[in-house]
């Protein structure tokens, strides 16, 4: 997503600071690891197109479906698709593509669809990584999350319009995503869900901590890891060496 409209004021978490050492890209963990990356609200897999390619010329295999109605699959949108939609979406990645010990990274609202993941399935799991993310409770939905309520207009259409796209954009860009989506609640009630081992990546700006963030507090109190990276919201674009790292980094660490 290239603004966030919806999403101010951002209310993510941030925690301990990255290293500078940490930042640069090194080598792959050993061994290779299986990513499935879930993107943000209005976008699709092709937001993590870099971060694809860079993590997997170092060997690891990866994943990044773009979710029902979003990306290349807008000619499927409709005010019907809910949360559920989105998590059955990756679900059936994993088990089509009989995938096991993922780690499974969620950014921005993708932290709601890996949540209700998480529940269904958390077997297949090695680790899960909030990127900038959503954390959820259960029966919590990413309104009440990002403490943005339904808009007249959003109830009349049945969905949240990204405005800052220009009529005429060529692809890639964001679309409108169903409301459904967002005013669903998330399940996450499975125990074996709730022990797995999750970090929370902070994306801060010059200077910034955010540790007094709700969702930093919630990654905190679940017993995860909890690291910073210096830039925008959308690192995928701006910083995706660094992600990168830090992903491989996270994903070679024994939790």
């Amino acid at each position: 997503m290239k603004k966030l409209l919806l999403l101010a004021p951002l209310t993510f978490l941030l925690s301990a600071s990255l290293p500078a050492a940490d930042t640069k890209p090194g080598p792959a963990a050993s061994p290779a690891s299986t990513f499935v990356i879930v993107h943000g609200a209005w976008g699709g897999g092709w937001a993590f197109r870099e971060v694809d390619r860079l993590l997997t010329a170092d060997g690891h295999q990866v994943h990044r479906p773009t979710l029902t109605g979003q990306g290349e699959k807008v000619h499927l949108a409709s005010p019907a698709i809910g949360l559920t939609t989105h998590v059955d979406d990756i679900v059936n990645v994993i088990l089509y593509e009989d995938l096991h010990d993922v780690v499974l990274v969620g950014h921005s609202y993708g932290g709601m669809v890996i949540t209700g993941v998480m529940d269904r399935i958390p077997e297949r799991l090695r680790q899960v990584v909030f990127l900038d993310a959503a954390v959820p409770e259960d029966g919590e939905s990413a309104s009440a999350v990002f403490n943005h309520p339904p808009t007249p207009e959003q109830l009349a259409t049945g969905f949240v319009i990204p405005a800052w796209v220009k009529p005429n954009t060529p692809p890639p860009h964001d679309v409108p995503q169903s409301l459904k989506t967002w005013t669903e609640p998330v399940t996450y009630r499975n125990p074996a869900a709730q022990k797995l081992p999750g970090t929370y990546v902070a994306f801060v700006g010059p200077g910034q901590k955010g540790d007094s963030r709700p969702a930093w507090q919630r990654a905190k109190a679940r017993g995860w890891s909890v690291l910073t990276l210096e830039s925008d919201h959308n690192a995928q674009w701006s910083h995706p060496k660094e992600l990168v790292a830090l992903l491989e980094q996270i994903a070679a660490t024994k939790l």
